[in-house]
């Protein structure tokens, strides 16, 4: 990820293996590619770049600047966000795409509460394709929250005990996903989808952004061996999460579980760029497909549809006509809308970009 003086190896790399994951579950191949782990990859990302900023600045200015904060979120989220909403609302009323919206549906779209209506109402009634839309609830839930919780912290305690209070978090967080799965025998739907319950895989990423941040310190670990061992063990951890079914652990410690596997893996990822394990990261075509990520992950869905109405059915052509049509539009969106949107954070704030 490169940033005004400020670059970060192999984040983009880490965004493009989130939005392939995702992709090519929803393109046919959810049976043996993990889309949620996708998902989870791009919250754990979100916490860390989002909490690394704001103590960036913080220890430049004494201060967060709320105003500016929620600004540059407007400016990255807000253009693609609705302009993709609207596509999917016209194609869905021309028929071009199966639909049974409703208002109520959409306007829960709109104000980014698309998690909660899953959850409560039905999720055959919003824009079609945009169920995914879900994850972007939590992570504008989480905007909301974080930097006054930050703050205030920020203002009483060093990095690391902040660190450690947010760990105190996650880890009430999973006792709160245990109590409603065996407490309350509550569906995975709701557990999956909540922000309530799935808040700690963005905060999971705080914790490494406070605690031994691999952007600010001194690498940790020098020794090949056990860099390549808790590499090993993370990804044992990762593995064990996806091929162990049992519907209680998949909706109460897995994700506690994949929040700390994945700290080595971002760790390393960052400070061992160079390795030929994560140079590939940083190729110049996989960075793109990072850049390009976020509007990726909102149209894939649509692509695959428009892709299967255009070239049929099937494995092969659902995911190299959706993988086309995704990157095609993400592209256009990425040159007509969100660099122009990057460079009026950078201009107007002269921070940082997200």
């Amino acid at each position: 990820m490169s940033e005004k003086g400020f670059y970060i190896p192999s984040l983009d790399g880490l965004r493009a293996i989130a939005v392939m994951l995702v992709f090519a579950s929803h393109a046919g191949f959810g049976d043996i590619v993990p889309g949620g782990l996708g998902v989870t990859i791009f919250f754990f990302l979100s916490g860390f770049l989002i909490t690394t900023l704001m103590h960036r600045e913080f220890e430049d200015t004494g201060r967060v600047s709320f105003s500016k904060f929620y600004l540059r979120r407007v400016y990255r989220i807000f253009p693609p966000f609705y302009l993709v909403l609207a596509l999917a609302v016209v194609l869905g009323l021309l028929g071009v795409l199966q639909s049974e919206m409703r208002w109520d549906a959409l306007l829960a779209q709109a104000l980014q509460m698309t998690n909660y209506y899953i959850i409560f109402g039905n999720a055959d009634f919003t824009a079609p394709g945009l169920t995914v839309l879900w994850s972007l609830s939590v992570e504008e839930h989480f905007y909301l929250i974080f930097p006054l919780l930050f703050t205030v912290l920020a203002a009483r305690f060093s990095a690391a005990r902040m660190a450690g209070i947010i760990a105190l978090i996650c880890a009430l967080v999973l006792l709160w996903r245990i109590t409603l799965v065996m407490g309350f025998h509550v569906p995975e739907i709701r557990t999956y989808y909540a922000t309530d319950t799935r808040i700690d895989s963005i905060m999971f990423g705080a914790i490494l952004a406070l605690w031994n941040n691999p952007v600010r310190t001194a690498n940790l670990v020098n020794s090949n061996f056990m860099v390549l061992a808790l590499l090993v063990i993370s990804g044992a951890i990762l593995i064990f999460c996806l091929v162990y079914r049992d519907p209680v652990f998949r909706e109460t410690w897995r994700y506690s579980l994949q929040g700390i596997a994945l700290f080595p893996i971002f760790y390393f990822a960052i400070t061992k760029h160079q390795w030929p394990l994560f140079a590939w990261l940083n190729w110049g075509w996989v960075r793109y497909i990072g850049k390009v990520s976020y509007t990726a992950y909102l149209i894939h869905p649509t692509a695959i549809s428009l892709s299967n109405k255009v070239f049929g059915e099937g494995l092969v052509p659902t995911f190299i006509g959706g993988l086309a049509l995704t990157l095609a539009f993400s592209s256009l969106m990425y040159v007509l809308v969100e660099r122009h949107m990057s460079a009026l954070r950078a201009r107007l704030h002269q921070q940082p970009k997200a």
